[in-house]
């Protein structure tokens, strides 16, 4: 009887470790802290929540805290640890060395979804550069692969090539190509954009925070077919879509990448000219999910963004997705009194579409 093996790898087992800091949002920054992880396919068998009254320059936390996460690491016999602050690379080193398995920051967790979801040729240059930025300072970090677990893959030419792509000029020299590539697929989108200038149809960009159902409204109001799912950054490519809320009343709606508090800067500088599109919009229509119990911290996670592309004066739309899922009218009420001239809908059930659609004919030119 022929024997049948699984090459699938099991799942990476995960250390995490968040320092609590005494906000309101330390629980709420700990849970994404796990949410960013369970996207990227770990499995967290503990998350050590912590709080910092001493900070070595070795490791960023006390050396006696640091010794004994680095034990509790061995005898869990836990595959890598992820902290929620970022470590500068001599202290991940330090890390490294202490615990002997790989220290990843939540900076390298992010590109690595990021990674993994790149689909098309811009979305892969874009996370090749933000890769290879973040590990430039890094070279002697130690490399551990998560594509194969999940039938994915980790930068664009396979697993593996950011180990192999250890020598500083390569890697600077390679980031020099990229941003040449990445500048030419900036200027294919300047020249795409002046033609719909031309054309005098406005512009809606559809914004917020990750998984909040941004790709499902643009899908349910075009009839278009961009990937939804229930996981963190699903979207990483600007695709636009036209939109009559009625006939004769075009508007054109463009879905953008889902922002996330601390976006590492090497992505926002890598998705400059796909963020560009929300910076260069007619209205934003900022899609924030009402059932999640952070939504005033999703709230000022987009705005911080907004500002550092300078968005934050055009004209925006505050919606309030997924309302069914509040226990009754009452909440959902509750919800909207905490953002002022915002609609509640649900992208899931079509409730709230109508009144949306009234609210964007409002800004026709």
């Amino acid at each position: 009887m022929q024997k049948i093996y699984d090459i699938q790898e099991k799942p990476k087992k995960a250390f995490l470790v968040s320092i609590l800091e005494g906000k309101a949002d330390d629980e709420t920054k700990a849970q994404e802290l796990c949410g960013l992880c369970e996207t990227l396919g770990l499995e967290i068998i503990t998350h050590e929540k912590i709080r910092v009254r001493e900070k070595s320059p070795r490791f960023g936390i006390g050396s006696g805290k640091a010794e004994e996460l680095a034990r509790k690491a061995k005898e869990i016999e836990a595959d890598l640890m992820v902290f929620d602050f970022n470590p500068n690379p001599s202290q991940q080193r330090n890390w490294e060395e202490i615990a002997e398995i790989p220290v990843l920051d939540r900076q390298e967790i992010i590109i690595k979804i990021f990674a993994d979801r790149a689909s098309t040729r811009e979305a892969e240059l874009q996370v090749k550069l933000a890769e290879l930025s973040y590990f430039l300072p890094r070279l002697t970090h130690k490399y551990i692969d998560l594509s194969r677990q999940r039938g994915g893959r980790y930068g664009t030419k396979g697993a593996g090539e950011t180990k192999l792509e250890t020598d500083r000029r390569k890697i600077e020299k390679r980031i020099t190509l990229l941003e040449k590539e990445i500048e030419q697929v900036r200027k294919q989108r300047q020249q795409q954009r002046r033609q719909r200038e031309r054309s005098g149809v406005p512009v809606c960009a559809i914004v917020g925070y990750t998984n909040s159902g941004k790709s499902s409204l643009l899908n349910v109001l075009t009839g278009a077919d961009v990937l939804a799912e229930d996981k963190l950054f699903a979207t990483l490519d600007a695709v636009t879509r036209r939109f009559e809320p009625e006939p004769g009343t075009p508007f054109l709606l463009t879905d953008t990448v889902g922002f996330i508090r601390n976006l590492p800067h090497s992505l926002i500088k890598a998705f400059h000219s796909t963020l560009e599109e929300t910076a260069l919009a007619d209205i934003l229509i900022h899609v924030l999910d009402a059932s999640d119990p952070a939504i005033e911290s999703h709230f000022q996670t987009t705005i911080n963004v907004l500002k550092e592309l300078k968005a934050n004066e055009i004209p925006m739309i505050t919606v309030l997705n997924k309302i069914d899922k509040l226990p009754d009218a009452a909440a959902t009420e509750e919800t909207r009194d905490r953002f002022n001239n915002s609609i509640a809908v649900s992208v899931k059930q079509g409730i709230g579409l109508e009144a949306l659609k009234e609210k964007i004919k409002e800004y026709k030119k």
